[in-house]
């Protein structure tokens, strides 16, 4: 498995909790929507974009070649799920809007430096690249984290 695509799609989920500012009426719902539909499109870019891209070396794209595409891609829109979990349960633990934001970013983070460290474990990296990985992811997601401070919608 290729893990990138969770990171970025980890990466996606956090950007997307942070730049959600005020939501409407029903907020967890907004933000779950933004969460999957977000990850949907991008997914579908991701895919398109290699479609295009095989195409344009390869000549005309097998249906094989396509379906081989959408599941490559899938851990991007894989990466959208936990966090969206984690604001549809947030009431379970009687969080406000805020806190359920601040839950699902927290998600999301964890996903983006946990699927970075495996990615390093799978691929047989030493011990100081595997926490060269997480540390950088970390590093990544402490800077969304400063957006959503500095932001504070």
């Amino acid at each position: 498995m290729d893990y990138s695509g969770a990171v970025y799609g980890s990466l996606l989920a956090a950007s997307v909790v942070v730049g959600a500012g005020t939501l409407g009426s029903f907020p967890r719902l907004e933000l779950m929507v933004l969460l999957l539909g977000t990850g949907l499109v991008f997914w579908a870019a991701h895919v398109f974009s290699r479609l295009f891209g095989a195409r344009m070396v390869h000549g005309p794209v097998s249906r094989k070649e396509v379906r081989r595409l959408f599941a490559d891609e899938r851990p991007i829109l894989k990466a959208a799920v936990p966090p969206a979990a984690a604001v549809a349960i947030s009431p379970l633990f009687g969080l406000g809007v805020q806190g359920t934001a601040w839950l699902a970013l927290t998600v999301a983070l964890a996903g983006q430096v946990g699927w970075a460290t495996l990615a390093a474990v799978r691929a047989g990296a030493s011990r100081r690249l595997i926490l060269v990985a997480g540390a950088v992811n970390l590093l990544l997601g402490l800077v969304i984290v400063v957006f959503k401070v500095a932001l504070q919608h």
